[in-house]
């Protein structure tokens, strides 16, 4: 029998992965477990140098996360312009961002208390 946590294990780095097939920057986990009134287990944060490229990242992730871990996003949010798409699969949450506007709000400099991580590509 699974545990939860290798299913999570499992959506994350396939998110991960998905994130990496398409170029995706400066990939982090931020590790939300350990924090009172959190909204999701797990964030994951990239960023991408055009329009473009986000969604491409969007799509990899989606297509991974269904075929490898089973899982299809509860919520998805940004797809209307590609400057910030937000995937929610409940226990993560994935934000994929244009550069500039991942610089703008720092998402990762409000979570100070989580434990963050950088991801790296495994295939380079």
């Amino acid at each position: 029998m699974k545990k939860k946590s290798d299913g999570a294990e499992l959506l994350l780095n396939s998110i991960v992965e998905g994130i990496f097939e398409k170029k995706g920057l400066n990939v982090l986990k931020i590790d939300l477990r350990k924090l009172e009134n959190r909204i999701t287990d797990y964030f994951v944060i990239c960023h991408a140098t055009s329009t473009t490229q986000v969604s491409a990242i969007c799509d990899s992730v989606e297509d991974l996360a269904r075929d490898q871990a089973g899982e299809k996003p509860l919520h998805v949010e940004g797809l209307d312009n590609c400057y910030w798409v937000l995937l929610d699969y409940g226990t993560v949450i994935v934000h994929i961002f244009l550069e500039e506007y991942r610089s703008f709000y720092s998402l990762e400099s409000l979570w100070g208390d989580a434990v963050i991580a950088a991801m790296e590509d495994k295939i380079k």
